[in-house]
């Protein structure tokens, strides 16, 4: 047999052993393909569940502060009725106060003598003291409770200083008299009481005052603290 009978046998073997080996790539390839596919989806399921706890860390801390804020603005609320029920009558009580210290003005001018020598003036004077024991008690049902500091220590917070005695005999910032009592209503000042205070012969009492002393000055200084505080009832 020739060289030439042979080689249509031999290409036909190749032909055969080709055909398998490119079946073989045809096969590997797509179970490459479904490997780098299922890399590829972990890696975007792990990116997605990355994002996801971050999203979900976001809604809870803007969730918790959304109810702090809540309750921040219930309290405020609570706080505010409370207050307009306290010092809702502030106003209407800083107006009666002048009325009390003119009752007590009236009684402060009758003297004693007179009380006695006339049942009339007796009379009268016994029904302005009901009045004002009257007066007294409704302004306590309503929180308002007076301040008579005489023998206590000035606090500026509290008092208006009027004048300063310097020779009283007592210790500095003691306060020796009080010219007009003052008012509180529940933990604001309605009106500060109005107060003589001492001063020693060496140094400055505890009442506030200008550089030239005397009744002007303290008083002018006491009065504007005064008047800032009773802003606040």
């Amino acid at each position: 047999m020739s060289d030439n009978e042979r080689q249509p046998g031999d290409s036909g073997d190749g032909g055969e052993n080709g055909g398998e080996n490119s079946g073989e790539d045809k096969a590997v390839a797509p179970r490459e393909t479904a490997e780098d596919s299922e890399e590829q989806s972990e890696g975007e399921f792990d990116e997605n569940g990355a994002d996801a706890d971050e999203i979900i860390a976001e809604l809870k801390d803007q969730l918790l502060r959304a109810l702090a804020e809540t309750e921040n603005v219930r309290r405020r609320a609570r706080k505010d009725v409370t207050d307009a029920n306290r010092y809702g009558v502030a106003n209407f009580a800083r107006d009666m106060l002048s009325v009390s210290d003119n009752m007590a003005r009236a009684l402060d001018s009758i003297p004693d003598e007179a009380r006695e020598d006339s049942e009339i003036v007796k009379a009268l004077v016994e029904g302005v003291e009901m009045t004002a024991r009257e007066m007294a008690s409704a302004l306590q049902r309503h929180g308002i409770e007076q301040v008579n500091p005489l023998g206590e220590k000035f606090d500026y917070n509290l008092h208006q200083a009027m004048f300063e005695a310097p020779a009283s005999g007592q210790p500095d910032g003691t306060i020796i008299e009080v010219v007009q009592a003052g008012y509180v209503i529940g933990e604001r000042l309605l009106r500060p009481a109005m107060v003589g205070v001492a001063k020693g012969a060496g140094g400055a009492s505890g009442a506030p005052a200008d550089d030239g002393g005397g009744e002007n000055g303290g008083g002018e200084e006491a009065a504007n603290l005064g008047a800032k505080l009773d802003t606040s009832a």
